[in-house]
């Protein structure tokens, strides 16, 4: 399996997520419900985006730079990661679901780009071998991640 294919796989599984986040926060009691479900959210995302990071956005960093784009997909992986720590920090209920919200907006955003740009390009600078040489590495990583 390529690397793009299984970020691609990953994402899809996000989407599934965010629906149901966007569809329950509103209905959500307790800040500690909010609280939970942001930090399995972050835990998630975090093992997701450091995925990338490692694997996929080296290869690729020349291209960034090309475009301008170098730094920002890093920027936006640490974002994301400091929306979701926030919700720590927050003591009020509608505040917490606001940034719960907030963040799987941004995150959709984040990965509208990655598959519009990030991935495509992926496909036409990296070769066959290389793309499925970093899925094998990703599939790797996650199986010794299972316990």
């Amino acid at each position: 399996m390529k690397i793009t294919e299984a970020l691609l796989a990953e994402h899809l599984v996000f989407h599934n997520m965010f629906d149901h986040v966007e569809a329950v926060a509103p209905k959500l009691k307790t800040l500690a419900e909010v609280k939970s479900l942001a930090a399995l959210l972050e835990t998630l995302l975090k093992a997701h985006s450091d995925t990338e990071d490692e694997l996929f956005i080296g290869p690729l960093e020349h291209c960034f730079e090309q475009i301008g784009q170098r730094d920002a997909f890093l920027e936006e992986h640490q974002e994301l990661d400091a929306c979701l720590v926030r919700i720590r920090r927050v003591r009020q209920l509608k505040k917490a679901r606001q940034l719960l919200v907030a963040a799987v907006a941004y995150s959709r955003e984040h990965f509208d780009k990655e598959e519009r740009i990030v991935f495509p390009l992926a496909e036409r600078v990296l070769s066959h071998k290389t793309l499925t040489a970093l899925g094998d590495t990703w599939a790797e990583q996650r199986t010794r991640s299972l316990p």
